[in-house]
């Protein structure tokens, strides 16, 4: 710019057997996948652990956290905790042995071709078996925002004789199967020519009125309702009522968030449950240490969602044991959680802290949203953090194109708010300044004012872009199908007239037409200027009480011909 110093049995049915599918299979060529999963199951396997080691985090009076069993979060890349847990779960309820083998070797899978090979090596097909098997191909298969499995899925005959079993006779699915079953159509369409989901569906709101459900089916069973037939299903409504009924001791830390996620997927009755949302708060307190970062995420989001802001005990708390959890976030779990901070005004040292240990060497990896979304927490919450700045920084000068325009605003706006130059300024701006002259038509009117506004605050004046802001069709733009301009906005308009005028003398463009100027910069809600400390204002003003004698001496919040206040 002449921007100045430019810058995520066969079973029940007990002599029931797959015939005809798993026999045909069995006399295809047997590709290497097959012969890995035909291997004879040893008994070393039964030996392997059931899964990953709960881990509690407290946090220390002063700033040291610590594990019950050391660093033993699971790494990046592995799969999610709470996943992980959910198949231990349904696996203890299996019946025996051999199920418990088969569906701890179903979550090894990454495939559906490894999946629907290790079924044609079974000599019986339990229904929790089948169950299991359908939720891992669902899993595997969901890609992005594709809802349909691939056509070659539906019509493989193994997996058309998994969906006959389970639709066959649902009544005999044990609770937890039906849960799992109804829990895999959540993720991928099945045939939509197939009566497996009416079929499960009827049998769900069938046991809702005449089986004693636990709470774990309970909670699945209302999450895969809400996303199978909507929040307005009579049987959604009926399981929170259950769910309300239960003692809360009896929630397992993965219940109480699917919990939280069954409630925030039923927006327009949060004030009919806002009772027992103030239990679940305060009950939550006790599940916070055992919380992976994937819940904690979820947990977050559903409390702006639902907008528990009186819950900020539980925040507090959340944001305390999220400052071990941040190497372990994703970029979208990280995002969500620095979002719910930005929404409920929290911040914390200890998490600011980590938060700089681990952006600054990530920068340049992090997805842009999360970029974006930790500027905008620095932001909103003053925090003046220099490993951070600079890296973000660094990270638009290295990769300005991976940056959308909104992403490109919310980058720059901290730093103006911040009144902070990073050491790379020079080429930070002159970046800004490129993007700009290419894509000047292409800002929201209201993100380019907020943008170039930003820039004068650290002085780095716009004047190249002056002429064209100050122009009636940008004001027209500005103004859109609203009557007026906002007050924000033509705040922002006249602190760079004003810059124009005192900063920038040499500028002889267009100016600011007198009806678009404000009076003053102190207004309610959208004030410009930074408010004062009141413990600093009082005491000032005592002392010069005690100076002058009285009050009527000196006057405070005195307007300047310049539209800013003084006192």
């Amino acid at each position: 710019m002449a921007l100045i110093t430019l810058r995520r049995n066969l079973c029940h049915l007990s002599d029931f057997r797959i015939h005809g599918a798993l026999a045909a299979l069995r006399n295809q060529r047997v590709n290497h996948v097959h012969k890995i999963v035909q291997e004879h199951l040893c008994p070393w396997f039964c030996s392997l652990p059931p899964g990953p080691v709960r881990v509690r985090f407290r946090h220390a009076p002063c700033q040291k956290f610590h594990s019950e069993n050391g660093n033993d979060l699971p790494p990046v890349g592995e799969p999610a905790f709470s996943q992980v847990r959910d198949w231990d779960r349904f696996e203890q309820n299996l019946k025996n042995e051999d199920e418990q083998i088969s569906y701890r070797r179903l979550n090894n899978f990454t495939s559906s071709e490894e999946v629907l090979s290790f079924l044609s090596t079974l000599q019986t097909l339990p229904d929790a078996v089948a169950a299991g098997a359908l939720k891992r191909i669902c899993e595997v298969e969901k890609k992005g925002d594709a809802q349909r499995l691939p056509k070659e899925i539906l019509e493989n005959s193994i997996f058309q004789a998994v969906c006959d079993q389970l639709e066959q006779d649902p009544s005999n699915l044990s609770n937890a199967t039906l849960a799992t079953a109804l829990q895999a159509l959540t993720l991928s369409y099945v045939d939509p020519r197939s009566s497996l989901l009416p079929k499960l569906v009827a049998e769900c709101q069938h046991r809702l009125g005449s089986v004693g459900l636990d709470v774990h089916s309970l909670c699945i069973l209302g999450e895969s309702l809400i996303k199978l037939r909507g929040p307005d299903c009579s049987a959604v409504e009926r399981i929170i009522c259950l769910l309300q009924g239960e003692n809360l001791e009896a929630f397992t830390p993965e219940d109480v968030v699917t919990l939280y996620r069954i409630l925030q997927m039923c927006p327009n009755s949060v004030h009919e449950h806002q009772a027992f949302l103030n239990k679940m708060n305060t009950f939550s307190l006790s599940v916070v240490s055992s919380l992976s970062p994937n819940l904690m995420s979820q947990m977050l989001t559903a409390l702006v969602v639902l907008d528990q802001t009186q819950a900020l005990p539980l925040v507090i708390k959340l944001g305390k044991h999220a400052v071990r959890h941040i190497p372990h976030f994703t970029n979208q779990e990280l995002g969500k959680v620095l979002e719910a901070f930005i929404y409920f005004g929290h911040n914390d040292r200890f998490f600011t802290r980590a938060l700089e240990q681990h952006v600054a060497p990530l920068c340049l990896t992090l997805d842009p949203e999360v970029l974006s979304t930790v500027m905008g927490y620095c932001g909103s919450k003053r925090i003046l953090s220099k490993p951070i700045l600079n890296a973000v920084a660094e990270a638009f000068v290295c990769q300005p194109e991976k940056f959308s325009l909104s992403q490109i605003s919310e980058l720059i706006e901290p730093f103006g708010k911040l009144n902070y130059l990073p050491p790379n300024a020079s080429a930070l701006f002159t970046k800004l300044e490129n993007i700009l002259l290419t894509h000047f038509s292409s800002f929201p009117p209201k993100t380019l004012l907020k943008l170039l506004h930003s820039c004068s605050l650290i002085e780095c004046h716009p004047v190249n872009f002056m002429a064209k802001i100050f122009s009636p069709h940008f004001l027209q733009r500005l103004q859109g199908d609203e009557p007026y301009l906002d007050r924000l906005s033509l705040a922002q308009l006249t602190q760079l007239f004003l810059t124009s005028v005192l900063e920038c003398p040499f500028y002889k463009g267009p100016k600011l037409l007198f009806k678009y100027q404000v009076k003053s910069f102190l207004t309610p809600c959208s004030s410009l200027e930074t408010p004062v400390d009141f413990q600093l204002y009082k005491s000032v003003m005592i002392g010069l009480i005690d100076l002058l004698g009285a009050r009527l001496y000196f006057a405070s919040k005195v307007l300047t011909p310049y539209r800013y206040t003084i006192g």
